[in-house]
């Protein structure tokens, strides 16, 4: 997480959007955006001519012809000819991108909207945009700084109203990525991306645990930069923000694409390994726009349920998937909701359930969830299941989300992947396990409340003749203190 010099000139250039009229936090990333990808196409272009010179290889400039139309060009002009010339000119180039293959960024810039109001504000932006970058080159690891700068930017979602619902929670995104323990060849989706915090989660995994691996192979490089990473989003402007921020973290050509997961757009069968979610919650959908696969598994127009089926449907055979859930999920009575735990549990591996306290989405919702963690497999598998009662995800749980000194998630991590130790533990502790019978006996409930036993502790009270007596005594001392009281002021 970015700290000191490099924090305060995000603010200050947050700040400057503020101040000059554009107030939503969303317009506010998207349009420094837009303007970190027309600054990247310079700095790209100048990197491949230099490289063309060095290899003897042909290279043609994508600004042949239209120099005045580069960043290191414009942002010496003055304020209003540099206006004139991004909103009339380098915005329809950028736009006129997507066909060019040479450019990775383009195809999520075809429908780009310029929305800074005056030629000063523009003037102040690309000026900070500068000083920012130039501080960052300084920097030791730029590619890092340069992720980090942009998870920083969009925690300033989380504080902002309804806008907040993109953001899952940093920290328990890694703690899902540690859950499903990638590898260099699987293929990960998350069909409700976002702002790709999941894929950028994994992304991050994968270079700490297998960085050799994957930078050292031609081949799974090709795979990390293109072809392991999917999100799907129906927002525009999340599938610009989730690209830019797979790319600022080190991933070349992500796959986000625009497209409704839920509906018959998607096809996607039997293709992923890892599926990394947090769906849509409080959605309802009409019958008549739903994929008829996944009304077959469940049939429902609550989007929390289809989007498990969909999960099931995605995955290979042995793939896994982790993902949040309303509590609903877990103990909901009505027909869908049990078929679809009762599919997941009978027809496939159920492996865990985590609980968690209502407060991790706060401070802009206080729902009730929990994690689940499954395994596609076609042909049952489910013997016990894992459940973990997070008391602490390492912040307060009110509206201020305070960092504490304790958190349950590493034991949750460390627990998961030891469950064979686990046998021992009582229903009164924090994790244990209980048999599919159980859970079948229970109508498929999978709420941690149904298992969870209350330890109760035997507390010893004095007699009550003890207690009359204690309370005589005080009565006494009373009734001197007072009388000693009364002499003193008749004195």
């Amino acid at each position: 997480m970015i700290t000191g010099e490099l924090k305060n000139k995000v603010d200050k250039l947050w700040e400057m959007f503020w101040t000059g009229g554009l107030t939503n936090p969303l317009d506010v990333i998207e349009q420094i955006t837009y303007l970190m990808f027309i600054r990247d196409l310079d700095k790209i272009d100048g990197t491949r001519q230099k490289d063309s010179v060095m290899l003897g290889t042909p290279y043609t400039s994508m600004f042949v012809g239209r120099e005045n139309l580069k960043w290191s060009v414009f942002r010496d002009k003055p304020a209003e000819f540099m206006y004139q010339t991004v909103q009339g000119e380098v915005f329809p180039f950028i736009k006129g991108l997507n066909g060019d293959k040479s450019s990775t960024y383009a195809k999520y810039m075809d429908d780009a909207i310029f929305k800074v109001p005056t030629p000063q504000l523009l003037e102040k932006i690309v000026t900070s945009l500068d000083d920012m970058y130039a501080y960052m080159e300084q920097l030791p690891d730029k590619q890092d700084v340069r992720g980090d700068l942009y998870e920083y930017m969009l925690s300033k979602l989380s504080t902002a109203g309804t806008n907040g619902q993109f953001r899952t929670p940093r920290h328990i995104i890694r703690m899902m990525v540690e859950l499903l323990d990638l590898q260099p060849g699987d293929t990960i989706c998350d069909p409700a991306c976002g702002t790709s915090g999941f894929l950028v989660a994994a992304g991050e995994y994968l270079k700490e645990h297998f960085l050799d691996e994957i930078f050292y192979s031609k081949d799974d490089k090709a795979h990390y930069d293109s072809m392991m990473f999917t999100g799907y989003d129906m927002d525009r402007t999340m599938l610009r923000i989730g690209a830019m921020n797979m790319m600022t973290h080190g991933i070349a050509n992500p796959h986000i694409v625009y497209k409704d997961s839920l509906s018959d757009q998607n096809t996607d069968t039997g293709k992923y390994t890892k599926i990394l979610a947090n769906p849509p919650f409080k959605g309802s959908l009409d019958y008549d726009i739903v994929s008829t696969d996944l009304l077959k598994v469940t049939k429902t127009k609550k989007t929390e349920l289809l989007f498990l089926a969909l999960f099931l449907r995605m995955l290979k055979n042995g793939g896994r998937c982790a993902s949040i859930v309303p509590d609903g999920v877990l103990f909901g009575s009505s027909n869908a909701h049990k078929a679809i735990r009762r599919e997941i549990v009978e027809n496939h591996r159920l492996e865990a359930v985590i609980s968690m306290p209502s407060g991790v989405f706060k401070p802009y919702a206080g729902v009730s969830t929990a994690v689940i963690v499954f395994t596609k497999t076609g042909a049952g598998g489910t013997d016990k299941v894992w459940f973990y009662d997070m008391q602490s995800d390492g912040f307060s749980l009110d509206d201020k989300r305070t960092p504490l000194v304790t958190s349950d998630i590493p034991d949750i991590v460390a627990r998961f992947h030891a469950q064979g130790e686990e046998a021992s533990r009582a229903r009164t502790e924090q994790s244990f396990l209980v048999t599919k019978d159980e859970i079948v006996g229970n109508d498929y409930d999978l709420s941690i409340n149904k298992y969870k036993q209350s330890a109760y502790v035997e507390e010893e009270y004095p007699h009550p003749l003890e207690i009359i007596a204690e309370i005589n005594e005080l009565e006494k001392e009373i009734t001197a203190g007072l009388a000693e009281l009364e002499a003193v002021l008749r004195g």
